[in-house]
């Protein structure tokens, strides 16, 4: 974990990003770079649309004013900080702001995104945090909006399954998890098998590395995982949500709807993703 990545959208999300980011870097003598995409101005090829100059200026006056915002936050943040701290602002090469954020992510270790606001009719932004899970190839740290406590790995829940993603993710967590940690081998499913899911190898497995592992079960309906998974680690006291992100296609994600959707948007504690 020696090169962190925050994607910072607004002054809130960087608040709640680096809250949490910071602690992690001191943690592993991280390099912390804040990464600020400003966005594109929306416009429809094949449309005939002439922007006027002035709306063109304030779009631009606007996302300066906003990357100035954010930078004074990072800079408020990590001003008396000892491990080395980058700011970086971008121009969005497409209306798609997140490709900026992938290309970042590619060489970073960890990436770590706040909660996506669900109000502010910004799907770029909306949707930036699924698009680097996907497509990074980098594990992401989920950060609920207004998230205040910056510890994370003494108490952990692991949602599993016998799974690529899930493998991922479980070894993704490791630097983050801390020696002697509780952790929790969660199971959820309509016929959730600890066993023959190979649960109990995980636990075993993760027992060697000296954590303090158990091996739960729960049996939930498919719209309901993401809920049973949050709560159980809410009740738990738990401070870190460990899970493999999005393993089927778009297409199944949409019309099923996706456990990872539902967590990105009700999570209530930070929540590691890995693909």
């Amino acid at each position: 974990m020696k090169t962190l990545l925050a994607c910072l959208n607004s002054e809130a999300h960087a608040k709640d990003a680096l809250r949490m980011a910071l602690p992690i870097a001191r943690a592993h003598g991280s390099h912390l770079i804040g990464l600020h995409v400003k966005q594109a101005l929306a416009f429809y090829p094949g449309a005939s649309i002439h922007i006027p100059g002035d709306v063109y200026a304030s779009f631009q006056e606007a996302r300066e004013q906003d990357a100035e915002g954010i930078k004074a936050v990072f800079d408020d943040m990590t001003r008396a900080e000892d491990v080395p701290c980058e700011w970086r602002v971008v121009p969005a090469r497409t209306l798609d702001a997140s490709d900026r954020m992938v290309d970042a992510a590619l060489t970073c270790d960890l990436v770590i995104m706040a909660q996506a606001e669900t109000d502010v009719g910004n799907a770029v932004e909306y949707h930036a945090q699924e698009h680097v899970i996907r497509r990074s190839g980098r594990p992401v740290l989920h950060i609920p909006s207004d998230y205040s406590a910056d510890t994370i790995g003494k108490k952990v829940v692991i949602g599993w399954s016998p799974t690529r993603e899930a493998a991922r993710a479980v070894h993704d967590a490791l630097p983050l998890i801390s020696p002697g940690a509780e952790v929790k081998v969660v199971t959820i499913g309509p016929g959730a098998s600890a066993e023959g899911g190979g649960a109990m190898d995980l636990a075993r497995a993760l027992d060697r590395h000296g954590f303090e592992t158990e091996v739960v079960e729960r049996i939930a309906t498919r719209d309901r995982i993401a809920e049973e998974l949050d709560e159980m680690a809410f009740e738990a006291g738990a401070d870190l949500i460990v899970t493999g992100a999005f393993g089927h296609s778009r297409l199944y994600d949409f019309v099923i709807g996706a456990v990872t959707l539902d967590l990105m948007q009700h999570a209530r504690l930070p929540v590691l993703f890995s693909r």
